[in-house]
């Protein structure tokens, strides 16, 4: 599982999943999907999304990964996780194939989501890309939209070096005249989607070129928004927080009004759509079940979880909490160990105190070697055997005021909430 073990578990093909998907009869085709790729926000994306087709009225399948504490996270219906009695019969009825082509965890739990989807009829569904794009399993799939959220670096040793190259793979997920919205671009990738997209004869479009969002304010609720579309404004709100979430609504609300362009939405009246808009984009968490992003745990002392865990996304969620002006912060982080972090540890604050501990996968970075490695970087604290022990450790030294901060890795949070 590449979860667990890294990028040995990573295959550049697509053949295993085409196998499954023909066994199963190619579900993958018996509805219409939108399909999203990047390095930060698709997750968020892919939810903020879903959320919003829901509160259409559709049935929406919704496909993400990693899960945080229950695998049935990665495939929903409106919000409501696979039933285990499902997972207990997919697995029985794919037994034969499952030991002729022996398949990945991930290969497998794409089949799995696309063969649930089908058999529950969905009126559409959310797939989200585990990893880059062109050779990820979830693109067997020919979607009504694809987006694409940013690209910033991450599994290099996979997508390779340059944000370029990343690019590249990502924009493998674009096809053949399917509309695509790119939500954040830069001089080296927009080169890169615009000669995809053309190789394609596909539409290409830039949220950021063509929409506006700002913040009006924020509470413990969540965002007051305005966005900007086409010369129309309307203001909004979310419940979620978060400055990254700015970008990402973004992205969703200038990919909607393509959307809204497709044949199938074409019936819409504009007021119904516009109301799915704003009931979706403000109950996100509750429609789909939507976690560890920016995450309140506790308000005495402040704990927030995120998820982020490379240099682009935690860049913006350490400005964050540097806005909270807290007396103290006490940062509770582990990372797995097959990626290089100098750069992201040189993004932490030098006058925080560290509980450096690891997620309980053999992917973990174990927590004495992070607390060297961060010690180049002025970073001090102790380590912990676990991700609880350390949390608890700072729940003990935290005053009030105090704000204790969890992440570095999606293992670590799940492991907290």
């Amino acid at each position: 599982m590449f979860s667990r073990i890294g990028s040995k578990a990573f295959k550049k093909d697509l053949t295993n999943t085409r196998a499954l998907c023909h066994f199963l009869d190619n579900p993958e085709n018996k509805f219409p999907t939108i399909h999203i790729a990047g390095t930060n926000g698709k997750g968020s994306t892919s939810h903020i999304i879903a959320a919003v087709l829901q509160s259409l009225g559709l049935k929406v399948g919704l496909y993400t990964s990693p899960h945080y504490k229950d695998f049935r996270e990665r495939i929903k219906i409106n919000g409501e996780y696979i039933s285990t009695g499902f997972i207990k019969d997919f697995v029985q009825k794919t037994q034969s194939i499952i030991e002729e082509i022996d398949p990945s965890f991930f290969e497998l739990t794409v089949a799995m989501a696309f063969d649930y989807f089908a058999s529950q009829k969905v009126d559409i569904a959310v797939i989200e890309v585990g990893l880059g794009g062109r050779f990820d399993s979830t693109n067997v799939i020919t979607p009504l939209l694809s987006i694409i959220t940013n690209i910033s670096y991450d599994h290099m040793d996979m997508l390779g070096d340059t944000l370029a190259k990343i690019a590249f793979e990502k924009a493998g997920i674009i096809k053949s005249q399917i509309p695509v919205v790119v939500g954040e671009y830069n001089s080296e990738t927009q080169p890169v989607f615009i000669n995809r997209a053309k190789d394609c004869n596909a539409p290409v479009f830039f949220a950021s070129d063509n929409a506006q969002t700002k913040l009006i304010e924020e509470d413990s609720d969540g965002m007051k928004l305005t966005t900007e579309i086409q010369e129309k404004t309307f203001d909004y709100k979310t419940d979620l927080k978060g400055s990254y979430q700015i970008l990402n609504l973004n992205t969703c609300l200038y990919a909607l009004s393509i959307l809204k362009e497709n044949p199938l939405f074409q019936n819409y009246d504009l007021q119904i759509w516009q109301n799915a808009i704003f009931d979706g984009v403000a109950n996100v968490k509750s429609l789909q079940k939507f976690m560890g992003r920016w995450q309140i745990i506790k308000s005495t002392p402040l704990v927030i979880a995120d998820s982020a865990h490379n240099e682009g996304g935690l860049s913006i969620v350490l400005d964050d909490l540097k806005k909270l002006n807290a007396p103290q912060y006490h940062i509770v982080i582990g990372f797995v160990r097959d990626k290089d972090i100098s750069k992201v540890l040189s993004l932490f604050n030098k006058n925080a105190i560290y509980y450096f501990c690891q997620a309980q996968i053999p992917r973990a970075l174990p927590a004495k070697d992070l607390k060297v490695l961060a010690l180049k970087f002025g970073l001090i604290g102790k380590n912990y055997a676990t991700s609880k022990l350390a949390y608890r450790a700072a729940l003990n030294k935290a005053a009030p005021n105090d704000v204790i901060f969890i992440g570095g890795s999606i293992f670590v949070v799940g492991e907290i909430l």
